[in-house]
């Protein structure tokens, strides 16, 4: 059998090197000139216009965004919402100056040359910042709210295993463990990539979350069985044997998801490539942190290992304000 557990501090290693750049990333500018920093957000955080229209004749989200493209408007998203009616979300559309027509003149005139625009059913509304700021607040209160049930749910569930609720704290920490990876991976492709967060990106986190948290509790159900079953083994053991138990279905499950969001990405439409990517990344995290973080957690703080490391950084702290303060007596 595989020592995994036999492993661990390299996991939670590999771990720290992984979430630093995100972290990184999320404190530095993005430029010299810039003063924002953190993630590079779409045009549903910020002020911008939405379109509502309707073509005479089938058309489909690329070349529209093809259109848009050329008039100068990459940032679009396109949402198709019925057979032959999208939404366009732009940035805040140019007012007219003067004899000069609006942006959203040429655009429509542009749309109409190019694929036949039924005028009477054209929508235009401008998209408010605030909305989004509600909407990211509101999905954040939901995950807390999330993790405190499923803290609660675990603590019960496995109330027959010794110290159950370390198994939902395990949980939780393996669930913030995959959010702040993806958003790290987000914030480094907003800066290379120019890749935007927008609505669909706080429901791809909201899934990712979900999916973590589910692979995790296939692991420690496994574990409970063991532990009950083999109450006289040591616990690093039963671990790293519930492991071996489980990570076929594991990576099996990851393998058929990845498989399924490929196509969607090779074949949806812009409009979710940003939703799909935070799934897939997600779905590569959420199996290796129910592995190798969530159940190597349970181990550490087990053996007492996780105090250690605490009174290591604690002692480390001291002697290192104790060397400045002698330095500043000198």
């Amino acid at each position: 059998m595989i020592d995994i557990v036999g492993k661990r501090g390299w996991y939670f290693l590999i771990s720290a090197l992984i979430i630093l750049p995100g972290l990184i990333s999320l404190i530095v500018p993005p430029g010299w000139a810039s003063g924002e920093s953190g993630l590079n957000p779409g045009i549903d955080f910020t002020s911008g216009s939405v379109l509502q229209v309707s073509f005479a004749s089938p058309v489909s989200e690329q070349q529209i965004q093809e259109r848009m493209n050329q008039m100068g408007h990459s940032e679009a998203l396109i949402q198709r919402t019925g057979e032959r009616s999208f939404f366009i979300r732009t940035k805040l559309l140019a007012e007219p100056v003067g004899d000069l027509p609006s942006e959203r003149e040429l655009l429509e005139q542009d749309l109409e040359d190019a694929f036949g625009l039924v005028r009477d059913q054209i929508k235009f509304d401008s998209v408010s910042p605030i909305v989004a700021g509600e909407t990211v607040i509101n999905a954040f209160f939901a995950l807390l709210a999330a993790s405190v049930f499923i803290l609660l749910y675990i603590w019960y569930a496995f109330r027959r295993v010794p110290k159950s609720y370390r198994y939902g704290v395990a949980a939780i920490l393996a669930l913030v463990h995959d959010v702040i990876i993806v958003i790290g991976v987000f914030s480094i492709l907003g800066k290379v990539l120019n890749m935007e967060v927008n609505s669909m990106f706080i429901v791809g986190v909201l899934i990712v979350a979900g999916y973590s948290v589910n692979d995790t509790i296939v692991v420690f159900d496994r574990i409970r069985e063991n532990t009950i079953r083999f109450p006289d083994r040591a616990l690093s053991t039963l671990v790293n044997m519930s492991i071996m138990d489980t990570m076929g279905r594991s990576l099996n499950t990851s393998f058929t998801t990845l498989f399924v969001l490929l196509a969607l990405l090779l074949m949806g439409g812009p409009s979710i490539r940003g939703l799909l990517l935070v799934v897939a990344i997600g779905a590569v995290v959420g199996t290796y942190s129910s592995i190798f973080i969530a159940s190597q957690f349970i181990v550490i703080w087990d053996r007492g290992e996780l105090g250690k490391l605490i009174g290591r950084g604690r002692r480390a702290t001291s002697a290192t304000a104790a060397t400045l303060m002698s330095l500043i007596g000198r």
